[in-house]
C-alpha cells in the first residue's frame, strides 16, 4: 500500500522558506500570489493490506518521527 504524508507548519508559525519563495515569485512578476507556505511530502510503501492498521502505523510514525507536532501538522492519504 502506498501512503502519502504531507507535513506543513501550523498556522501562525513563521515560514521563512515560504516567505523567501513568495519574494522570489514577486521578483519574477507573479503578482497574483498572496502567500506561500512550504511543506514536505513523504511517500511510504507499506507491506500492509489492512487500511486501519496502516493508518494507525503511519499516524504513530508521524507523531514519533516524521512531524514535529509542536509546530507542524500533517495529513495522511492512503493510496490503493
Amino acid at each position: 500500500m502506498k501512503v502519502i504524508v504531507n507535513v506543513f507548519l501550523k498556522a501562525g508559525v513563521l515560514d521563512s522558506q515560504g516567505k523567501a519563495v513568495h519574494h522570489a515569485l514577486e521578483s519574477l512578476h507573479f503578482d497574483n500570489v498572496s502567500d506561500v507556505r512550504v511543506g514536505k511530502q513523504i511517500v511510504l510503501k507499506l507491506d500492509e493490506s489492512d487500511e486501519a492498521k496502516a493508518m494507525a502505523d503511519v499516524t504513530k510514525m508521524c507523531e514519533e518521527l516524521l512531524a514535529n507536532t509542536v509546530i507542524e501538522d500533517y495529513n495522511i492519504e492512503l493510496v490503493k
